[in-house]
């Protein structure tokens, strides 16, 4: 957003060159979801002051194994998931167990109440699935009724609220577990099996994490707000109000009725959700709010199940952006096919981004970048634009994939990148809001705030997958179930209010998406070019022989999409920050030759707003950057036009958590490389 230029002493208080104490007092409050407090309460088990992470680089190093790795924001989490690694599972196994640990111990962001994706590479097929594991709304949902209900006249714009019942969606993590199990697990172990870990942690229970307790205390207030069944999920204290309170780190925590409807899940699958005691307790407490669910929409969820669909995918030539060629993936700048799960998620505006960046390139506005130029001043005003611009066309056309105006692949194309490319300048930050690709006016609900999960997994096989699980607002609508221990996402509230919008709500409708896993593989030639697969291109695929006669099979045409050696698997978890934080993360391994660990080290940027306000506008045109970005590059792109402000301490949460785990060879044997984001509580686990 073009600005008047500021002295470099508005932009940095005295002594901000030193070592930034703490977000209250050197950075504004970026918009992220539940952000926690500087202070934790003086009872907590241990003193927990804000804690002072380390810039550039963490002191994790990168972990490595041949057998697989499982990386989640939770120590005990990726446990999980090893746990049934060495039972015999595959990667697909194992996220499932590690995204019912994350409900246990980082609800706020996750759990059974919230929506999935997930990406599968099968290293038998080189091919690449993508699951769709998000609800839709329900069929009583009906423009006109909900904006009735929030006291809407006709033509005012409007919202559906983070905490309103009318933000609940149809929770599609239950059917996606199991659905993620039947298509890619190995057969070897049962719901029964994987879900074990996180049941015994439940009912045995587990110390809370540090920022998993922030998380909590932050939200303690909301919870009980929300529904009278809060105490499901808060920690027993006679002295507490109410008699029950967010647990404190290293507390123990347990949540039996969590564990319970896990114990439903293994033992009848589906129906143990979508229908019985925990769908009628679930119908209940929505519409005990005033929300229009009912029994119907969650039967017919069950009935349809998660969608599994083609990923989306870009070739991207790091070459173009270096001036050096080699990078820690390989000798020579790769040629690449990023993949990214497709509408209703946003993966496609990384992949808008990184065309776009790769266009400039070629035209000699950007690039010509050595490990020197990592997040100056030019890499950084190229990053941000090219992202302002894909979220300007995301924001207008990704909504369910059933009412997409036009098809990602004609966003995707390069005559399209190109046109927006046209819109850079590389002196001047662009005025917002930026035009979309359409001649139709903007109006979408921009909900900056989102708690998620990300986390990736792989095994001795050589499969991969890449997982995100999420709420979307802190412990989502915090509505809990009674006798179900979990709380109800508001992923509704993405819906836009206008009825000229294509991502309008609507009954049995999918709603813009902000979760998107990735994975990166060597180039394919024919595909991941931007467009879509051509059947020609799968059909010749399947005659080379790339087929195991189940999934692969050159007799029909099989599920996903042929891809080349499997290079990465990664993301970056936090609502608008996802796709900013996939571009930054790639171009540090690929055009940076940083290592997955200090891929994810690396100081980043954030744009405040991904998307238009419901009227039309930016609601923050802020560009928040971290702690360890160069303050002169901060005195340079204001000079550019940028808004810019800092984000330390808790208030780093902006920036996302990440897990990468990238594939090499060594001497004929397949090896695995892991990083895991220092952002938050986790780890990177080798088998």
């Amino acid at each position: 957003m073009a600005t008047k230029n500021k002295a470099p002493s508005d932009l940095f208080p005295a002594g901000a060159h030193k070592r930034r104490k703490s977000a209250a007092a050197n950075a504004a409050e970026p918009p992220a979801e539940s952000e926690p407090k500087s202070k934790l309460n003086a009872r907590a088990i241990y003193p927990a002051a804000e804690p002072q992470f380390v810039p550039f680089p963490s002191r994790r190093s990168v972990v490595h194994s041949t057998k697989g790795i499982v990386s989640s924001t939770q120590p005990l989490a990726s446990q999980a998931g090893l746990r049934i690694l060495l039972q015999g599972g595959n990667c697909a196994d194992a996220a499932v167990a590690t995204a019912a640990a994350l409900n246990m111990t980082e609800p706020g962001s996750t759990g059974i109440g919230g929506d999935m994706f997930c990406l599968f590479y099968s290293a038998a097929t080189r091919r690449i699935h993508a699951l769709n594991g998000s609800g839709r709304s329900g069929l009583a949902m009906t423009l006109a009724k909900v904006r009735a209900a929030l006291g809407l006249a006709d033509g005012e714009p409007g919202a559906i609220p983070m905490d309103s019942a009318h933000s609940v969606t149809v929770p599609g993590a239950a059917a996606g577990w199991v659905d993620c199990v039947e298509r890619f697990g190995s057969g070897k172990v049962g719901m029964g099996e994987i879900l074990r870990p996180a049941i015994e942690l439940g009912e045995d229970g587990f110390p809370v994490s540090e920022l998993s307790a922030t998380f909590w205390q932050n939200s303690e207030g909301a919870i009980k707000r929300a529904s009278p069944n809060f105490a499901e999920i808060l920690k027993p204290d006679g002295a507490a109000l109410d008699g029950c309170r967010a647990p404190r780190a290293g507390e123990l925590m347990r949540n039996p009725t969590l564990a319970r409807t896990f114990r439903m899940l293994a033992a009848e699958g589906k129906r143990g959700f979508y229908e019985g005691r925990v769908a009628e307790e679930l119908v209940k407490a929505v519409k005990d709010r005033g929300g229009l669910l009912e029994l119907e929409d969650l039967a017919h969820h069950m009935e349809t199940g998660s969608e599994v669909v083609d990923p989306i995918a870009l070739r991207f030539r790091a070459e173009k952006l270096m001036k050096a060629a080699k990078t820690n993936m390989g000798e020579g700048p790769p040629d690449v096919d990023v993949w990214e799960h497709p509408p209703n998620g946003q993966g496609l505006v990384a992949l808008m981004a990184l065309g776009m960046l790769e266009e400039l390139a070629k035209e000699g506005k950007v690039g010509g970048w050595e490990q020197s130029d990592h997040n100056g001043t030019d890499h950084l005003h190229a990053v941000i634009e090219t992202l302002r611009l894909a979220f300007s066309d995301g924001a207008w056309f990704i909504t369910d994939p059933t009412a997409m105006l036009i098809p990602p692949s004609s966003l995707l194309s390069p005559s399209y990148l190109a046109t927006r490319a046209s819109l850079f300048s590389p002196d001047r930050a662009a005025t917002l809001p930026i035009p979309h690709g359409h001649p139709s006016a903007t109006l979408s609900p921009a909900h900056q705030r989102s708690d998620t999960v990300y986390f990736a997994a792989t095994d001795g096989e050589g499969n991969a997958i890449s997982f995100i699980n999420s709420n979307y607002g802190g412990f989502g609508s915090a509505i809990v179930p009674k006798g179900c221990g979990f709380t109800l996402q508001n992923r509704g509230a993405n819906f836009s209010l206008s009825e000229r919008h294509p991502n309008v709500l609507a009954p049995r409708k999918r709603p813009y998406h902000t979760i998107i896993p990735a994975m990166v593989t060597e180039a394919l030639p024919g595909l991941g070019l931007g467009l879509e697969q051509t059947a020609a291109a799968a059909a010749a695929a399947d005659t080379a022989g790339e087929g195991n006669g189940e999934v692969g099979s050159s007799k029909a045409r099989p599920s996903g999409v042929p891809a080349g050696p499997l290079l990465a698997t990664y993301g970056v978890m936090g609502g608008f920050m996802q796709p900013q934080g996939h571009v930054q993360v790639l171009l540090n391994m690929l055009v940076f030759g940083l290592s997955p660990q200090a891929a994810l080290d690396a100081p980043r940027v954030c744009i405040g707003a991904g998307m238009p306000d419901d009227k039309g506008q930016v609601g923050d045109a802020t560009v928040y950057i971290e702690e360890g970005i160069r303050d002169h590059v901060a005195v340079e792109l204001v000079r550019k036009g940028h808004v810019v402000k800092w984000a330390n301490g808790f208030a780093r949460g902006v920036f996302g958590r990440g897990q990468v785990i990238r594939a090499h060879e060594e001497e004929g044997t397949r090896v695995w490389s892991s990083g895991s984001d220092p952002r938050g509580d986790g780890a990177a686990v080798p088998l």
